[in-house]
């Protein structure tokens, strides 16, 4: 039950939710999570004019993009919206969903997930009181520097949908939240999930000792230093790190292989280790880096990772977790999780989902959410417990 101070202040304006094709299950498990809270609410201002459609069975916006046969779509929305505070999710790294064209299965792309979220901005046409995107993996958020004459082309879209009318966009584990420079006069928030990570972790895991002799947070590259250090100070253990070392001489797929990975940080020998890191896309890297733990003799391996895209298949990870390089990939439900990944004997999945509503929540009232965007009493909290109930939890 999210805290009550939420109902010191007014709605902005009626709550609307407006889940994209593509993350229908993830908006209605978040649309259920608000409908339940509301309706245990029985302040003595619910029921004033400033409340109106407070208390509904479901917040979704009915809405849709259909296709036309030649590939084109549109956005309809099938209901009013006029003043509405909307919330638009869109899971942009969804590639299940698929669409005609001109008698050809295409796979939908993220192109084609930011060009349908337009769609349905272009649709409310301005009538909406407020329009927040939440879009967990920010789109093109890879392209997000310049070397060399290239496009921003995730600066090109924040700009493109704040133009459009949107008022904040919401999205976890940027892969660089310097992008946000590219808006400094919109709201732009960056979500960490280590809270559930950490909670993950210890349902899946009995008998873990949470302490610096025992337990390390290990970066697998330089740009991912931030997040290790966040949670090794928070769990007070210590922190390591690899960095990649690049054959800048040669260009393979548009990279510059990785000849090694080279290890900064004190021994990790006898030690249970957390690889965190905002992405997994392959998969090389991360089981390259448990390669080198395992090498030192670490003596569990977890990997921690926002997003879960698996580009190359998971038949990797099987392998290394037969061959002990392994012990579990933890990763959200925030991007399109195959059923054959949750049938894995390996993998733990977080789920955003309430995460998401108490945001969604707490903006409709226009409250503060610096306490949830920062959580460090709820990750003392889960551990204490776990460590209470002698290494588990109920």
């Amino acid at each position: 039950m999210p805290e009550e101070k939420n109902l010191e202040t007014i709605p902005v304006g009626p709550l609307g939710i407006v889940a994209m094709e593509s993350c229908k299950a993830l908006g209605q498990k978040v649309d259920n999570y608000i409908a339940e809270w509301r309706k245990d609410r029985t302040g003595e201002h619910t029921h004033t004019i400033a409340f109106s459609g407070y208390q509904k069975d479901s917040y979704l916006v009915k809405a849709q993009v259909p296709r036309f046969g030649s590939g084109e779509a549109k956005g309809i929305i099938n209901q009013s919206v006029r003043g509405d505070d909307l919330y638009l999710m869109v899971d942009v790294s969804n590639y299940s969903m698929t669409y005609s064209l001109c008698g050809y299965e295409n796979h939908m792309s993220p192109d084609d997930h930011y060009q349908d979220l337009k769609r349905i901005i272009a649709a409310v046409g301005g009538k909406a009181r407020r329009i927040t995107v939440i879009m967990p993996f920010l789109y093109e958020s890879r392209q997000h520097k310049r070397t060399g004459r290239e496009s921003l082309d995730c600066a090109l879209a924040l700009q493109e949908l704040t133009s459009m009318g949107v008022d904040n966009i919401i999205t976890f584990d940027a892969h660089d939240p310097r992008v946000q420079n590219a808006i400094p006069l919109k709201g732009f928030e960056t979500v960490q999930p280590a809270y559930q990570f950490i909670k993950g972790l210890l349902h899946a895991e009995p008998d873990l000792q949470i302490d610096s002799k025992h337990m390390m947070v290990i970066s697998p590259d330089e740009g991912g230093t931030s997040r290790a250090v966040y949670l090794a100070n928070v769990l007070g253990l210590d922190m390591g790190m690899f960095y990649k070392r690049r054959d800048y001489s040669t260009i393979i797929n548009g990279r510059n292989p990785i000849v090694a990975h080279e290890f900064l940080g004190s021994s990790v020998d006898g030690k249970d280790v957390i690889i965190i890191d905002d992405m997994i896309s392959s998969g090389e890297s991360a089981i390259d880096v448990a390669k080198e733990l395992k090498a030192r003799k670490a003596r569990k391996v977890f990997i921690a990772t926002t997003f879960g895209l698996f580009t190359n298949g998971l038949s990797k990870f099987d392998e290394a977790y037969e061959n002990g390089i392994i012990d579990r990939v933890l990763t959200t439900n925030l991007v399109y999780q195959t059923p054959e990944l949750l049938t894995k004997p390996w993998y733990v999945n977080c789920d955003m989902s309430k995460y998401i509503a108490l945001i969604i929540d707490t903006l409709n009232h226009d409250g503060s959410i610096s306490e949830l965007l920062n959580p460090v009493g709820r990750i003392h909290k889960v551990v204490e417990k776990y460590k209470a109930n002698g290494g588990h939890l109920d």
